[in-house]
């Protein structure tokens, strides 16, 4: 239940729109520079295992769980901070720690070192959008909130396809010899000095964000009663109608785990077709960022106008359409006879991945009271990140050790999405029958 004060909002003095722009421009470089310091692992996975002698299985732990976990977990503690403390000062200490983490990655010497490595990356970016969120919500008021944050959201996938081009040209620099002397460390294998040379220079980033100027918090007129306050409350509403959250949590995972399985994308181009992790990161970067913002604000057109046709579960829907797409794609594009047509159908493959992910937080939202949004939203951020980006380069890595072999990376890739859509697809009726009804319950009661 929602409880008003009954008075109108107190005037406040907003930042400068110049300053506001600013910040988020700075906010969404960070983010940027988040997605290249996570991305560069998968284009060194050849190099390092020649190196370091680490399996599949090994290399799947530092692509998900190592990251995925230790991002998830510091979710909600940063969330609680992002409230209560200097957010400014949240970012940059979490930008040192990724970007330290990141340089540091290319000094280990065995599969610990790259583990606690990859595992400070994930605690270090668990501090950015939480803050980022929060700052943005207190630069602009409410009406003009959806442009800075369309902004920075758009950074997914830009971000994505950037980092795999830096990282590229990062790699092709590197590899011009086959040790690179580096003052201080000596001849350093060209993937260390790639990891140093993508870390080092968030570093220099942390005293500009550091020394932003903090705004003004908001302080809203609408606030919850004692039931809605915490996550008891949460996992109270969660308990009373677990099938449909249950529902939407496993359609956007399996997206996710779609998605992040192309971790392993430049390792299967070496293995099958002979590519180089420079020629892969230019064309997975390109295809990133033509096809990601289109396919993304794709989605978000289609849930809008499905609503407006009296569609309920439209946001669902938008996510289910693209599931096929993805399904398919990703077993066709292992087994194909080239890497041109390989990358068609991946780029297929990652456009449908891109249009799901955009509804995902809206279908949530829409089955879910407004006093607990928050705190759910952040709940379903830990289920998706945990079951795809945890499970899905982890099932890569394991089938190729145990069930496939290192030159038959392909096929374990096509059978993930076997694996993993089959069961999903049988309980798309029973998924979408449960969201209409909670659907139709949470209208009732407003």
């Amino acid at each position: 239940m929602i409880l008003s004060t009954g008075h109108a909002e107190p005037a406040r003095r907003w930042p400068a729109p110049g300053y506001s722009w600013y910040m988020v421009v700075l906010l969404t470089i960070v983010y940027i520079f988040s997605f290249i310091d996570r991305f560069i692992l998968g284009l060194l996975i050849q190099p390092i295992q020649a190196e370091l002698g680490l399996t599949d299985t090994q290399i799947g732990l530092l692509l998900g769980p190592a990251f995925a976990i230790f991002y998830v977990l510091m979710g909600l503690p940063f969330g609680w901070l992002a409230d209560r403390r200097r957010r400014t000062f949240i970012v940059a200490a979490g930008l040192a720690i990724w970007s330290a983490a990141t340089a540091v990655s290319g000094l280990a010497r065995s599969f610990l070192g790259l583990f606690i490595a990859r595992m400070s990356v994930g605690v270090g970016e668990a501090s950015l959008s939480p803050c980022a969120m929060s700052l943005m919500a207190d630069c602009f008021p409410k009406e003009k909130r959806g442009k800075p944050i369309a902004f920075y959201s758009m950074a997914i996938s830009l971000g994505a396809g950037i980092a795999a081009l830096t990282g590229a040209a990062v790699i092709a620099w590197a590899t011009q010899s086959d040790y690179v002397s580096v003052p201080g460390l000596g001849d350093l294998a060209p993937w260390r000095v790639s990891l140093l040379v993508v870390g080092l220079p968030g570093l220099l980033l942390v005293p500009v964000v550091l020394f932003l100027r903090e705004p003004e918090r908001t302080v809203d007129t609408v606030t919850s009663n004692a039931q809605g306050i915490g996550y008891r409350a949460v996992f109270s509403y969660i308990r009373s109608r677990p099938a449909s959250l249950i529902g939407v949590v496993w359609v956007f995972g399996y997206v996710i785990l779609i998605g992040f399985s192309s971790s392993w994308g430049a390792a299967a181009f070496a293995r099958t077709w002979g590519w180089s992790p420079v020629q892969y990161g230019q064309a997975i970067g390109i295809l990133f960022i033509v096809l990601g913002p289109l396919a993304v604000n794709l989605g978000g057109w289609m849930s809008d106008r499905l609503l407006q046709k009296g569609r309920t579960a439209a946001p669902l829907l938008v996510g289910l359409y693209g599931v096929p797409v993805m399904t398919v794609a990703g077993v066709i594009w292992p087994l194909m006879p080239s890497a041109d047509l390989a990358l068609i159908f991946l780029g297929v493959m990652l456009a449908a991945v891109a249009l799901s992910t955009a509804t995902g937080v809206t279908a949530l939202l829409n089955i879910i009271p407004s006093n607990i949004r928050g705190q759910s939203v952040a709940i379903y951020y830990m289920a998706t990140a945990l079951l795809g980006q945890g499970l899905g380069p982890l099932c890569v890595g394991l089938m190729n050790d145990y069930v496939f072999g290192y030159d038959n990376l392909r096929y374990s890739m096509a059978s993930l999405p076997v694996i993993f859509g089959i069961p999903l697809f049988l309980a798309v009726p029973w998924i979408l029958k449960k969201y209409r009804q909670s659907f139709e319950e949470l209208n009732k009661l407003q």
